[in-house]
């Protein structure tokens, strides 16, 4: 998506003017239309999603019954060979790139818990021991993620775990179908709602296999709307909004969780720009509602930095510094204020 117009936000003189309050609601519903008609209409290059890359079913299926490390390497190895296979199958159709990023994902030093190439992919992989893990971070990645964009992912994941201490795994979830940022689904929960059930049936392996473990959701832009559906009653100890344009719903206490919510923005993250409302129309309802950082929405605020929407998890950052603390169960080092 294209970054939004700047300076929706009125001035603070205008914010008790009933009036500027009405005409501000009418201009953010306008800009929200446009972005909706922007992101339909505008042709732009590179836009679209490659074409569907042919990919065997998994032969790896079931859930792991256990996080002992015979039976985590027994998992590794098995889902191994669903990669290699995947991977096989896109080269004789052809698909050469997607091949050759598949035969990256299978050497033997990379450990997925999970791995299907259908429909644009679904990965879980795992940096860290979780064998011994006492925390794990889980990233929930946002719109344009799939298995032939998943190097940044892959290069967001692998600084989390530098900055994490021993006992924090990191697991890399691509578990939905995400939307393209230019299309009309990125700015509805349609999407959503799909990755939330798989997110929900995910966590409940995940406390099966490390029942004592905290568990941290850390979820990147339309990642935090994946997360906000799946909240309600999930037994995570955080979840962490960073990069949200809103997460569907008007405040943490509208999620219905136990977790402690944090949310924290980047001074020069464009999203700051889209409007914090929600439209019902006939065939969907547009827009994520309340600002995750706006005090009203009730979240615990951490320091961001001054990056843009893809840097939260660049080294040497005060995001990646603040994201690693929260998945290990320590205070962030920046409380931060809202940008």
């Amino acid at each position: 998506m294209a970054p939004p117009p700047q300076g929706l936000h009125p001035p603070a003189s205008r914010r008790s003017d009933p009036g500027a309050r009405r005409r501000g609601g009418r201009l953010r519903r306008a800009l929200l239309a446009g972005l909706v008609a922007g992101a339909v209409a505008v042709p732009v290059a590179g836009a679209a999603r490659p074409g569907a890359v042919p990919a065997p079913a998994p032969a790896t299926a079931q859930q792991p019954r256990s996080a002992t490390p015979a039976a985590l390497d027994a998992r590794y190895a098995a889902t191994r060979e669903d990669v290699l296979a995947a991977g096989r199958v896109a080269e004789r159709a052809g698909h050469h790139r997607r091949a050759g990023s598949l035969r990256a994902m299978a050497a033997p030093d990379r450990r997925f818990l999970s791995f299907d190439g259908r429909d644009g992919g679904r990965t879980v992989e795992v940096f860290g021991d979780l064998a011994r893990a006492t925390r794990v971070a889980v990233l929930v990645p946002g719109s344009d993620t799939d298995l032939d964009t998943y190097a940044r992912l892959l290069a967001g994941a692998t600084r989390l775990r530098a900055a994490l201490g021993d006992r924090t795994v990191v697991l890399a979830w691509l578990g939905y179908r995400t939307p393209a940022t230019l299309s009309a689904e990125v700015l509805t929960a349609g999407r959503a709602a799909e990755g939330a059930r798989a997110l929900r049936g995910f966590v409940r392996t995940l406390r099966r296999l490390r029942p004592d473990a905290g568990i941290a959701l850390l979820c990147h832009s339309y990642g935090s709307v994946v997360c906000g559906r799946a909240a309600p009653g999930l037994e995570v100890t955080d979840i962490v909004l960073f990069g949200s344009a809103g997460v569907g719903a008007d405040s943490v206490a509208a999620l219905r969780t136990r977790a402690t919510v944090w949310a924290g923005r980047a001074s020069g993250d464009w999203v700051a720009a889209v409007p914090h409302t929600r439209i019902v129309l006939p065939f969907a309802t547009l827009g994520f509602g309340t600002d995750p950082v706006a005090p009203e929405f009730g979240a615990r605020p951490f320091a961001a930095g001054d990056g843009g929407h893809s840097d939260y998890l660049k080294e040497g950052t005060i995001s990646l510094v603040n994201l690693a603390a929260i998945a290990s169960g320590r205070a962030p080092a920046e409380a931060g204020g809202h940008a």
